[in-house]
Protein backbone atom coordinates (compact mmCIF):
# COMPACT_ATOMS: atom_id res chain seq x y z
CA UNK A 1 0.00 0.00 0.00
CA UNK A 2 1.08 3.60 -0.58
CA UNK A 3 2.29 5.60 2.41
CA UNK A 4 0.29 8.62 1.27
CA UNK A 5 -2.99 9.39 3.05
CA UNK A 6 -5.79 10.30 0.67
CA UNK A 7 -9.42 11.25 1.02
CA UNK A 8 -11.39 8.04 0.69
CA UNK A 9 -14.79 6.35 0.94
CA UNK A 10 -15.29 3.03 2.73
CA UNK A 11 -18.12 0.57 2.20
CA UNK A 12 -18.32 -2.22 4.79
CA UNK A 13 -21.07 -4.84 4.72
CA UNK A 14 -21.72 -7.70 7.12
CA UNK A 15 -24.67 -9.88 7.96
CA UNK A 16 -26.38 -10.74 11.23
CA UNK A 17 -28.24 -14.02 11.60
CA UNK A 18 -30.43 -14.76 14.63
CA UNK A 19 -28.62 -12.14 16.65
CA UNK A 20 -29.05 -8.66 18.11
CA UNK A 21 -26.49 -6.45 16.32
CA UNK A 22 -27.26 -3.29 18.32
CA UNK A 23 -29.79 -3.35 21.14
CA UNK A 24 -31.54 -0.22 22.40
CA UNK A 25 -31.26 -0.09 26.22
CA UNK A 26 -34.27 2.26 26.36
CA UNK A 27 -36.50 -0.27 24.61
CA UNK A 28 -35.98 -3.63 26.34
CA UNK A 29 -32.75 -4.01 24.35
CA UNK A 30 -34.69 -4.54 21.12
CA UNK A 31 -32.52 -4.32 17.99
CA UNK A 32 -32.48 -0.74 16.77
CA UNK A 33 -34.78 -0.29 13.80
CA UNK A 34 -36.30 2.38 11.57
CA UNK A 35 -40.02 2.01 12.39
CA UNK A 36 -41.13 3.19 8.93
CA UNK A 37 -38.82 1.22 6.63
CA UNK A 38 -38.32 -1.73 9.02
CA UNK A 39 -34.60 -1.58 8.36
CA UNK A 40 -32.17 -2.51 11.11
CA UNK A 41 -29.91 0.26 12.43
CA UNK A 42 -26.45 -0.06 13.96
CA UNK A 43 -24.60 2.89 15.48
CA UNK A 44 -21.03 3.77 14.60
CA UNK A 45 -20.28 3.51 18.34
CA UNK A 46 -21.18 -0.19 18.27
CA UNK A 47 -18.89 -0.81 15.28
CA UNK A 48 -16.01 1.09 16.90
CA UNK A 49 -16.36 -0.92 20.10
CA UNK A 50 -15.79 -4.15 18.16
CA UNK A 51 -12.73 -2.59 16.57
CA UNK A 52 -11.28 -1.30 19.83
CA UNK A 53 -11.77 -4.63 21.61
CA UNK A 54 -10.09 -6.39 18.69
CA UNK A 55 -7.14 -3.98 18.71
CA UNK A 56 -6.66 -4.46 22.45
CA UNK A 57 -6.50 -8.22 21.88
CA UNK A 58 -3.90 -7.58 19.16
CA UNK A 59 -1.68 -5.61 21.53
CA UNK A 60 -2.65 -2.04 20.59
CA UNK A 61 -3.59 0.57 23.15
CA UNK A 62 -6.81 2.60 22.83
CA UNK A 63 -8.25 5.61 24.59
CA UNK A 64 -11.88 4.45 24.95
CA UNK A 65 -12.01 1.32 27.05
CA UNK A 66 -14.90 -0.62 28.52
CA UNK A 67 -15.16 -2.80 31.59
CA UNK A 68 -16.58 -6.32 31.62
CA UNK A 69 -20.02 -4.94 32.54
CA UNK A 70 -20.02 -2.72 29.41
CA UNK A 71 -19.46 0.59 31.22
CA UNK A 72 -16.81 3.00 29.99
CA UNK A 73 -13.64 3.72 31.94
CA UNK A 74 -13.78 7.29 33.26
CA UNK A 75 -11.72 9.68 31.12
CA UNK A 76 -9.93 11.20 34.11
CA UNK A 77 -8.94 7.79 35.45
CA UNK A 78 -7.82 6.70 31.99
CA UNK A 79 -5.65 9.78 31.47
CA UNK A 80 -4.08 9.42 34.89
CA UNK A 81 -3.15 5.82 34.08
CA UNK A 82 -1.64 6.93 30.77
CA UNK A 83 0.31 9.68 32.49
CA UNK A 84 1.88 7.12 34.83
CA UNK A 85 2.84 4.94 31.85
CA UNK A 86 4.34 7.99 30.14
CA UNK A 87 6.44 8.83 33.19
CA UNK A 88 7.59 5.21 33.49
CA UNK A 89 8.53 4.97 29.82
CA UNK A 90 10.25 8.33 29.53
CA UNK A 91 11.58 8.74 33.06
CA UNK A 92 10.21 12.26 33.29
CA UNK A 93 7.15 13.94 34.69
CA UNK A 94 5.09 16.39 32.69
CA UNK A 95 6.06 19.98 33.22
CA UNK A 96 3.42 22.25 34.64
CA UNK A 97 3.07 25.74 33.19
CA UNK A 98 0.54 28.01 34.79
CA UNK A 99 -1.41 25.05 36.13
CA UNK A 100 -1.94 23.61 32.61
CA UNK A 101 -0.27 20.53 31.19
CA UNK A 102 1.39 21.97 28.12
CA UNK A 103 4.14 19.46 27.57
CA UNK A 104 4.13 18.92 23.80
CA UNK A 105 6.16 15.76 24.21
CA UNK A 106 3.34 14.24 26.25
CA UNK A 107 0.73 15.21 23.66
CA UNK A 108 2.77 13.63 20.89
CA UNK A 109 3.30 10.52 23.01
CA UNK A 110 -0.45 10.40 23.71
CA UNK A 111 -1.29 10.44 19.99
CA UNK A 112 1.46 8.01 19.03
CA UNK A 113 0.26 5.49 21.61
CA UNK A 114 -3.52 5.45 20.98
CA UNK A 115 -4.57 4.09 17.60
CA UNK A 116 -8.26 4.89 18.10
CA UNK A 117 -7.51 8.58 18.72
CA UNK A 118 -5.41 8.79 15.56
CA UNK A 119 -8.25 7.21 13.57
CA UNK A 120 -11.48 8.34 15.27
CA UNK A 121 -10.41 11.32 17.35
CA UNK A 122 -11.31 12.10 20.95
CA UNK A 123 -12.70 14.83 23.15
CA UNK A 124 -10.58 15.22 26.27
CA UNK A 125 -11.91 17.13 29.24
CA UNK A 126 -9.91 15.75 32.12
CA UNK A 127 -9.57 16.97 35.67
CA UNK A 128 -6.09 17.86 36.76
CA UNK A 129 -4.46 16.75 39.98
CA UNK A 130 -3.60 19.02 42.91
CA UNK A 131 -5.50 22.00 41.54
CA UNK A 132 -4.17 21.80 37.98
CA UNK A 133 -6.69 22.52 35.22
CA UNK A 134 -5.92 19.29 33.42
CA UNK A 135 -5.98 18.41 29.75
CA UNK A 136 -8.79 19.87 27.65
CA UNK A 137 -8.72 19.61 23.89
CA UNK A 138 -10.43 17.94 20.98
CA UNK A 139 -9.12 15.80 18.14
CA UNK A 140 -11.52 15.36 15.23
CA UNK A 141 -10.95 11.93 13.77
CA UNK A 142 -9.88 11.56 10.12
CA UNK A 143 -12.09 8.44 9.86
CA UNK A 144 -15.81 8.90 10.43
CA UNK A 145 -18.54 6.28 10.03
CA UNK A 146 -22.20 7.00 9.48
CA UNK A 147 -24.76 4.74 11.15
CA UNK A 148 -25.11 1.39 9.44
CA UNK A 149 -28.44 0.12 8.19
CA UNK A 150 -29.76 -3.07 6.62
CA UNK A 151 -30.19 -3.06 2.85
CA UNK A 152 -33.65 -4.62 3.22
CA UNK A 153 -36.56 -4.71 5.69
CA UNK A 154 -35.98 -7.10 8.58
CA UNK A 155 -38.10 -9.15 10.93
CA UNK A 156 -37.77 -9.65 14.66
CA UNK A 157 -37.83 -13.09 16.12
CA UNK A 158 -40.62 -13.10 18.75
CA UNK A 159 -38.89 -12.38 22.04
CA UNK A 160 -38.51 -15.10 24.61
CA UNK A 161 -38.22 -14.29 28.28
CA UNK A 162 -34.90 -15.46 29.66
CA UNK A 163 -34.21 -16.20 33.30
CA UNK A 164 -30.90 -16.18 35.12
CA UNK A 165 -30.97 -18.17 38.35
CA UNK A 166 -28.38 -17.98 41.09
CA UNK A 167 -27.92 -19.79 44.35
CA UNK A 168 -28.80 -17.83 47.48
CA UNK A 169 -26.11 -15.93 49.33
CA UNK A 170 -24.10 -17.67 52.01
CA UNK A 171 -26.34 -18.61 54.92
CA UNK A 172 -29.53 -18.22 52.88
CA UNK A 173 -31.76 -20.92 51.48
CA UNK A 174 -33.26 -21.09 48.00
CA UNK A 175 -32.45 -19.32 44.75
CA UNK A 176 -33.00 -15.93 43.19
CA UNK A 177 -32.88 -14.70 39.60
CA UNK A 178 -33.63 -12.06 36.99
CA UNK A 179 -35.94 -12.09 33.97
CA UNK A 180 -35.20 -10.31 30.71
CA UNK A 181 -36.11 -10.29 27.02
CA UNK A 182 -34.14 -11.98 24.28
CA UNK A 183 -34.73 -9.95 21.09
CA UNK A 184 -33.07 -11.04 17.84
CA UNK A 185 -33.22 -10.29 14.14
CA UNK A 186 -33.94 -13.27 11.93
CA UNK A 187 -31.56 -11.97 9.25
CA UNK A 188 -30.04 -8.64 8.19
CA UNK A 189 -27.42 -7.54 5.68
CA UNK A 190 -26.00 -4.35 7.20
CA UNK A 191 -23.94 -1.71 5.36
CA UNK A 192 -21.73 1.07 6.78
CA UNK A 193 -20.32 4.12 5.02
CA UNK A 194 -17.01 5.52 6.23
CA UNK A 195 -15.05 8.56 5.07
CA UNK A 196 -11.33 9.32 5.39
CA UNK A 197 -10.20 12.97 5.47
CA UNK A 198 -6.48 13.47 4.81
CA UNK A 199 -6.41 17.02 6.22
CA UNK A 200 -7.53 15.81 9.66
CA UNK A 201 -5.02 12.93 9.48
CA UNK A 202 -2.24 15.50 9.76
CA UNK A 203 -3.65 16.75 13.06
CA UNK A 204 -3.90 13.35 14.76
CA UNK A 205 -0.82 11.81 13.16
CA UNK A 206 -2.77 9.04 11.42
CA UNK A 207 -0.60 7.03 9.04
CA UNK A 208 -1.14 4.60 6.18
CA UNK A 209 -0.23 1.86 8.65
CA UNK A 210 -3.18 2.96 10.80
CA UNK A 211 -5.47 2.47 7.82
CA UNK A 212 -4.02 -1.04 7.50
CA UNK A 213 -4.95 -1.62 11.15
CA UNK A 214 -8.47 -0.33 10.48
CA UNK A 215 -8.85 -2.55 7.42
CA UNK A 216 -7.66 -5.60 9.33
CA UNK A 217 -10.12 -4.81 12.12
CA UNK A 218 -13.09 -4.48 9.78
CA UNK A 219 -12.31 -7.84 8.21
CA UNK A 220 -11.64 -9.75 11.43
CA UNK A 221 -13.09 -8.02 14.52
CA UNK A 222 -16.58 -9.53 14.22
CA UNK A 223 -15.26 -13.09 14.21
CA UNK A 224 -13.08 -12.32 17.21
CA UNK A 225 -15.25 -10.00 19.32
CA UNK A 226 -18.93 -10.56 18.39
CA UNK A 227 -19.00 -13.76 20.40
CA UNK A 228 -21.34 -13.09 23.31
CA UNK A 229 -24.69 -14.88 23.47
CA UNK A 230 -26.61 -11.98 21.90
CA UNK A 231 -23.94 -11.01 19.34
CA UNK A 232 -22.68 -14.26 17.84
CA UNK A 233 -23.89 -14.76 14.29
CA UNK A 234 -22.28 -11.76 12.51
CA UNK A 235 -19.96 -12.21 9.53
CA UNK A 236 -18.15 -9.66 7.31
CA UNK A 237 -19.23 -10.01 3.67
CA UNK A 238 -17.77 -7.11 1.66
CA UNK A 239 -15.20 -4.33 2.04
CA UNK A 240 -14.44 -1.59 -0.47
CA UNK A 241 -12.22 1.47 -0.10
CA UNK A 242 -11.95 4.09 -2.83
CA UNK A 243 -8.99 6.49 -2.56
CA UNK A 244 -9.39 9.77 -4.43
CA UNK A 245 -6.50 11.46 -6.23
CA UNK A 246 -7.06 15.00 -5.03
CA UNK A 247 -10.06 16.50 -3.30
CA UNK A 248 -13.12 14.37 -2.71
CA UNK A 249 -15.63 14.59 -5.57
CA UNK A 250 -19.36 14.91 -4.93
CA UNK A 251 -19.70 11.15 -4.79
CA UNK A 252 -21.78 10.75 -1.65
CA UNK A 253 -22.88 7.59 0.14
CA UNK A 254 -21.63 4.42 -1.64
CA UNK A 255 -24.66 2.56 -0.27
CA UNK A 256 -27.00 4.60 -2.46
CA UNK A 257 -28.26 2.44 -5.31
CA UNK A 258 -27.10 -0.89 -3.91
CA UNK A 259 -29.77 -3.48 -4.61
CA UNK A 260 -30.58 -6.94 -3.31
CA UNK A 261 -32.09 -9.31 -5.85
CA UNK A 262 -33.83 -12.53 -4.79
CA UNK A 263 -31.87 -15.64 -5.68
CA UNK A 264 -35.18 -17.52 -5.90
CA UNK A 265 -38.09 -15.67 -7.46
CA UNK A 266 -40.63 -17.37 -5.25
CA UNK A 267 -38.90 -16.27 -2.01
CA UNK A 268 -39.87 -12.71 -0.94
CA UNK A 269 -37.50 -10.55 1.09
CA UNK A 270 -39.38 -11.08 4.34
CA UNK A 271 -38.55 -14.79 4.07
CA UNK A 272 -34.79 -14.33 3.68
CA UNK A 273 -32.86 -16.11 6.43
CA UNK A 274 -29.37 -16.58 4.94
CA UNK A 275 -26.86 -15.25 2.45
CA UNK A 276 -27.79 -17.89 -0.14
CA UNK A 277 -31.22 -16.32 -0.71
CA UNK A 278 -30.21 -13.07 -2.47
CA UNK A 279 -27.72 -11.48 -4.88
CA UNK A 280 -26.03 -8.19 -4.01
CA UNK A 281 -26.17 -6.02 -7.13
CA UNK A 282 -23.05 -3.80 -7.26
CA UNK A 283 -23.72 -2.61 -10.80
CA UNK A 284 -25.28 0.75 -9.82
CA UNK A 285 -22.28 1.50 -7.57
CA UNK A 286 -19.82 0.47 -10.28
CA UNK A 287 -21.55 2.76 -12.78
CA UNK A 288 -21.28 5.66 -10.33
CA UNK A 289 -17.57 4.93 -9.78
CA UNK A 290 -16.99 4.74 -13.53
CA UNK A 291 -18.20 8.33 -13.89
CA UNK A 292 -15.40 9.38 -11.52
CA UNK A 293 -12.74 7.02 -12.85
CA UNK A 294 -10.30 9.87 -13.65
CA UNK A 295 -10.36 10.90 -10.01
CA UNK A 296 -9.78 7.43 -8.56
CA UNK A 297 -6.26 6.83 -7.22
CA UNK A 298 -6.84 3.27 -5.98
CA UNK A 299 -9.53 0.81 -4.94
CA UNK A 300 -9.12 -1.91 -2.33
CA UNK A 301 -11.70 -4.68 -2.49
CA UNK A 302 -12.58 -7.85 -0.58
CA UNK A 303 -15.61 -10.10 -0.55
CA UNK A 304 -16.61 -13.25 1.28
CA UNK A 305 -16.65 -16.25 -1.04
CA UNK A 306 -20.25 -17.08 -0.03
CA UNK A 307 -21.60 -13.70 -1.15
CA UNK A 308 -23.41 -13.79 -4.50
CA UNK A 309 -22.57 -10.66 -6.50
CA UNK A 310 -23.64 -9.00 -9.71
CA UNK A 311 -21.26 -6.48 -11.26
CA UNK A 312 -17.99 -7.77 -9.79
CA UNK A 313 -16.29 -8.16 -13.19
CA UNK A 314 -17.07 -4.54 -14.04
CA UNK A 315 -15.74 -3.43 -10.65
CA UNK A 316 -12.44 -5.21 -11.24
CA UNK A 317 -12.07 -3.36 -14.56
CA UNK A 318 -11.98 0.02 -12.81
CA UNK A 319 -8.53 1.66 -12.47
CA UNK A 320 -6.01 0.50 -9.86
CA UNK A 321 -8.17 -2.14 -8.17
CA UNK A 322 -6.45 -4.42 -5.66
CA UNK A 323 -8.36 -7.48 -4.54
CA UNK A 324 -7.16 -8.27 -1.05
CA UNK A 325 -7.11 -11.53 0.85
CA UNK A 326 -9.22 -11.90 3.97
Amino acid sequence: MTNEIRNAEILFIYDAKLTNPNGDPDDENRPRMDPFTRRALVSDVRLKRYLRDYWIDRGYDVWVRTREDGSHVDATVREQDLRKIYEQETGQQQRQKGGTRSDEEYRQWFLSRLVDVRLFGATLTIKGSKGARGLSEQYTGPVQFNWGYSLHPVELNPSNSITSTFAGRSGEKGEYGTIGKDWRLLYALIAFWGHVAKQRARLTGMTASDLDVLEDGLLHALASEATTRSKIGQTPRLYLRVDWKDRTPSFGDPRDGLRLLPAHEDLPVERWRSIEEFVLDLQPLVERLARYREQIAAIRYWRHDELNLRGEDALLELPNVTRIAG
